[in-house]
């Protein structure tokens, strides 16, 4: 997607990230409010957008300060309700 293109599409709030997966791939849904995207990537474009998403962090920390965030992973996802995680996991 050319520059011009990305600053035309339409700009939506993601509220919720869900994620699940098999071997071959990850499935991750975004939505706002009744919307929502599903995507499918590979593990490793999943792992690079990992990367990606951790060194975009980093610069706005630079440049912000920390962000002050805590992430639960007993809340179980609508997505992958197979194996939610536990107290234990």
């Amino acid at each position: 997607m050319k520059s011009e293109d990305l600053k035309k599409a339409p700009k939506l709030f993601c509220e919720s990230i869900n994620v699940a997966f098999t071997p071959e791939y990850f499935v991750m849904g975004l939505s706002s409010g009744t919307q929502g995207t599903i995507y499918t990537l590979t593990p490793q474009h999943l792992k690079r957008l990992q990367q990606y998403l951790s060194h975009q962090v980093s610069e706005y920390e630079k440049e912000h300060g920390e962000i002050k965030a805590n992430w639960n992973p007993n809340i179980v996802s609508p997505v992958q309700r197979a194996n939610p995680p536990t107290e234990l996991s």
